[in-house]
């Protein structure tokens, strides 16, 4: 695909539950190549359906969802999902696993080499800031921490040019949290992977993000730069950077 083709381009697209109730109304926006885009909002703004359609663990209603330029709903959903990495904040690691099986998991479905999985395991849990011998502890052994970067790791095993990622820090400290965020962007320099990013945190979608997707009731309100969020007229904008303290401004 060219490179100004967006990774992922939401065109009017809606979701609505079998009761009738909206999820999504309308969203459009895209997603550049090698960018961070947050979707900012509170709860039940409809942050995670939006991810979920991405990778059709949901199916639109209306509207068309490209990703890398072909409509989601002409992919077949085991391919869609190899291409697309994905870290959630419970971080979801089977726990009878090794750390090097979990992140081992797609290569093996997709019958890499041992010698090539192996290689991809010890890259990534240095890419990721852990020692190699952290490979055969498994979950319960490790920290919050380390468990989150076991399954970014594991979202990145085999190198998937989009990344959707769930509150993926959200469970964690104030000062692991920082940690993380700093040694992602680092990350995000050296591999320029096209990131969806949810958060209802203002101060990491400023930290982190390219640009800010602000969603309220399953509607896009705002969608600019850090820079232009803060200075923004927008009510809901403002509410939102007020309600997170002047000092943002």
């Amino acid at each position: 695909m060219p490179s100004s083709t967006p990774a992922v381009e939401f065109s009017n697209v809606s979701f609505v539950l079998q009761n009738g109730r909206p999820i999504l109304q309308g969203l459009t926006l895209d997603v550049q190549r090698g960018e961070i885009l947050i979707l900012l909002g509170r709860s039940g703004s409809g942050k995670t359906t939006a991810l979920k359609l991405i990778n059709r663990l949901l199916e639109l209603s209306t509207g068309e969802l490209q990703v890398e330029g072909c409509p989601t709903k002409d992919w077949n959903p085991i391919e869609l999902r190899r291409h697309i990495g994905y870290a959630i904040q419970d971080v979801g690691l089977f726990p009878h696993y090794t750390v090097a099986r979990n992140i081992a998991l797609v290569p093996s479905i997709q019958n890499w080499p041992k010698k090539k999985t192996e290689d991809r395991v010890e890259q990534l849990l240095r890419l990721v800031g852990l020692n190699a011998e952290i490979a055969l502890r498994y979950p319960h052994q490790l920290s919050g921490g380390q468990r989150q970067r076991v399954g970014v790791a594991r979202a990145l095993a085999a190198d998937p040019p989009i990344l959707v990622m769930d509150e993926p820090f959200g469970a964690l400290d104030p000062l692991t949290r920082a940690d993380l965020q700093r040694e992602f962007l680092s990350l995000q320099q050296q591999l320029r992977k096209t990131v969806l990013f949810v958060t209802h945190d203002l101060h990491e979608a400023l930290r982190l993000g390219t640009r800010i997707a602000l969603l309220e009731e399953g509607k896009l309100i705002s969608l600019t730069s850090a820079d232009e969020f803060l200075t923004s007229s927008e009510p809901l904008v403002t509410k939102y950077v007020e309600a997170f303290g002047t000092s943002m401004r």
